[in-house]
């Protein structure tokens, strides 16, 4: 399979380097030290303390390239638009787009350039550190869940488990795999934006009670949201999570906090915005997340 992976970081990296083995993989990012480091000695994976050296190609411009049977993004969601739009050469008519990226909707940036056909969206349970340029520590290794918006008409899915495993991962295939994503959301709508504005780490949200109030409230907003899409949804089982979150990683940062803190624009619309989006497109009102995704955006503005 001629595969495009978009953005070398440290899962775009994993996947670009074990998928290279069997298939025709390009890697694509735009910082010469890593198309660099990955092209002169190979993208090296740390794996259970040892160094395994892969070797897609790495590109800055992919201009001289055709068309690939899969794109897999693997960019910060508010870069999707634009990743998309400088490799467009790379899509044509029988191209399928696969996000694995966290957060929810990103079906709604991918619907213009591929058809409704053509997407796969889903998740992943591997992680990975940046270590270098070309070098990434893969930790701990998961499933990768996989599920398209409409019927599967070309059965492209079972193709894509095949060429995936035999490269070390292990695929599941979903009839619905949105009820999987809103279930990763669900935790992150009611921690990541909360930590995001507050600054703080995970543990201080079950710890204190205003933000814990603050987390029932957007959580209470998402799942009301996920019934009216057909989806399953236990608060009661959802807070307990998330206090289990809390307990077992007090230490722990969100994503959009660790980018609020470092003064970078943060993921919160494929997050928190995700929910807005879902609620509008069925008529449910949500203004906790209206509320913490404009003040979110307003502090990403503001001049230090």
């Amino acid at each position: 399979m001629k595969i495009a992976v978009i953005g070398a970081g440290a899962m775009g990296s994993i996947y670009g380097g074990r998928l290279s083995q069997h298939n025709e993989v390009y890697l694509i990012d735009t910082n010469p030290a890593v198309i660099e480091a990955v092209n002169s000695k190979g993208l090296i994976l740390e794996e259970n303390g040892e160094d395994k050296i892969f070797h897609p190609k790495a590109v800055a411009s992919t201009e001289s390239l055709e068309p690939v049977d899969l794109i897999i993004l693997f960019v910060k969601a508010l870069y999707s638009r634009a990743a998309l739009e400088s490799n467009k050469n790379l899509i044509d008519s029988h191209t399928y787009l696969l996000t694995l990226q966290n957060g929810s909707g990103h079906e709604d940036i991918l619907s213009g350039f591929a058809k409704p056909e053509r997407i796969i969206i889903g998740t992943t349970e591997d992680n990975g550190a940046f270590l270098a340029p070309g070098h990434i520590r893969h930790g701990g290794k998961g499933n990768t869940n996989v599920g398209m918006l409409v019927k599967d008409s070309e059965s492209f899915l079972p193709k894509l488990k095949e060429a995936f495993d035999c490269c070390g991962f292990n695929v599941r295939i979903h009839e619905n795999i949105q009820q999987l994503i809103w279930n990763k959301l669900f935790v992150n709508v009611a921690l990541s934006a909360v930590t995001g504005v507050l600054k703080c780490e995970i543990g201080f949200i079950t710890e204190n009670e205003n933000a814990f109030t603050l987390s029932k409230k957007l959580l209470h907003e998402a799942v009301t949201v996920a019934h009216a899409l057909n989806l399953k949804a236990d608060e009661d089982e959802l807070l307990d999570e998330i206090k289990e979150v809390a307990k077992n990683s007090p230490h722990g940062v969100t994503s959009i906090s660790a980018d609020m803190r470092a003064g970078r624009k943060t993921e919160v619309d494929t997050i928190s915005g995700s929910v807005v989006r879902a609620a509008a497109k069925c008529g449910v009102s949500v203004p906790c997340h209206e509320f913490i995704v404009n003040l979110i955006h307003a502090m990403e503005n503001m001049k230090s």
